[in-house]
């Protein structure tokens, strides 16, 4: 395998109808911050920042093409969810009340990791967020067994 040296993670790109609301939703839940705003050709795009994690807000009036289900849509091509790991899920689903919109679970799939929960929610455009605790990497001599 190459590898590209100092290749790393940049960003997301989010399509959004209303770019505060989204903005408010990542900064409120996921402690992102605004970091830069661009104006370009009449097109603003805010980028938010948590870490080393950017998200780039870009306006958009066009409605969705792709039908949802629960945990993302599921079609090729097409980002099927954002995911951010918490150190507990009811303690991210106590602190949200009734604000978020809840689309499957809280589950637990404690069968493939004791202590791996997971819920999944929608942004203000409709964008599927996970939200998991307690994921780890599997061995890598398990993995040595999948071809």
């Amino acid at each position: 395998m190459t590898v590209v040296n100092g290749l790393r993670w940049s960003h997301v790109g989010l399509n959004c109808r209303d770019q505060k609301a989204t903005e408010e939703f990542y900064t409120r839940w996921f402690g992102f911050a605004r970091a830069r705003v661009v104006e370009a050709d009449g097109t603003r795009v805010i980028f938010l920042r948590r870490d080393q994690v950017y998200l780039e807000l870009f306006p958009s009036s066009a409605e969705p093409i792709f039908a949802t289900v629960a945990d993302g849509p599921q079609h090729p091509g097409v980002a099927r969810h954002l995911a951010f790991q918490v150190d507990s899920v009811d303690t991210f689903l106590d602190a949200a009340g009734d604000a978020l919109d809840i689309t499957l679970g809280p589950l637990a799939f404690d069968a493939f990791i004791p202590g791996w929960k997971t819920v999944w929610v929608k942004d203000p455009d409709g964008v599927v967020v996970e939200v998991s605790q307690g994921y780890t990497d599997q061995d890598p001599a398990e993995l040595a067994g999948y071809a």
